[in-house]
């Protein structure tokens, strides 16, 4: 009897791990198949949105000769959008534009970023509010191969095309590559890319560049990167 009732239990515990096991196959082959389709459509939309004109600068933050250098574009496409992602002080920004006489009613600067993954992090919504499809991409070589990578797997998986746009840096650069940080942001940009096409992150410190108090900061006192040479009263 007792034999009985635990062979019993035994067929039971087995049906039930089969069963557990068939649903864990159905599921994976499910979500598989989810983003296989999503990836299928995404690479089309993509691909229609690379022979489109540029509709948005990016701007990754970390040398001011970046945004010495979109200072220019902004002259040549005075309507087309700027976002300067993580950039250099507010007033270091202006007095640029201001210098090279750029327009500024397009430019935004978002001051939530503290990384290269927080450029694409707090930058992706922005774009997508603007309903942009392609981005014009503007860093430096100091910063490659990553953000490179990771602009074209976190942007290109909102279907926006991705144009670098890639400027030459002068002396020791602030910032250093190596291959695991690489690897680190490739891998969690890979892992985000899914989840942010449902959670949109919010930065709650972006400002237009026309609606920065340059007074004010001169009051407070501020330092801007040498390469900038500009005339800071402090």
């Amino acid at each position: 009897m007792n034999r009985k009732v635990k062979n019993d239990r035994f067929f039971q515990g087995k049906s039930q791990y089969q069963k557990r096991w068939r649903f864990l196959q159905k599921f994976t082959i499910g979500i598989s198949l989810l983003i296989a389709i999503w990836l299928f459509f995404t690479t089309i939309t993509v691909f229609i949105a690379s022979s489109k004109p540029v509709d948005a600068f990016l701007v990754l933050g970390g040398s001011i000769k970046r945004e010495m250098y979109v200072a220019e574009l902004a002259q040549q496409y005075p309507q087309t959008p700027i976002l300067i992602s993580g950039g250099s002080k507010d007033p270091c920004i202006l007095l640029i534009f201001q210098r090279q006489t750029a327009p500024m009613d397009n430019v935004w600067l978002e001051k939530c970023a503290d990384s290269t993954f927080d450029n694409f992090y707090y930058s992706i919504p922005i774009l997508q509010q603007w309903g942009v499809r392609k981005v014009k991409l503007i860093t430096s070589t100091t910063h490659l191969p990553r953000a490179k990578l990771m602009a074209q797997i976190l942007i290109g998986s909102h279907g926006m095309w991705v144009e670098p746009d890639i400027i030459q840096e002068q002396g020791i650069p602030g910032n250093s590559e190596y291959g695991w940080k690489t690897v680190l942001d490739v891998t969690r940009s890979i892992l985000w890319a899914p989840i942010s096409q449902v959670i949109k992150p919010q930065c709650s410190k972006v400002i237009k560049l026309n609606q920065v108090n340059l007074q004010e900061w001169q009051n407070r006192g501020f330092k801007c990167e040498r390469q900038g040479n500009l005339k800071v009263r402090s």
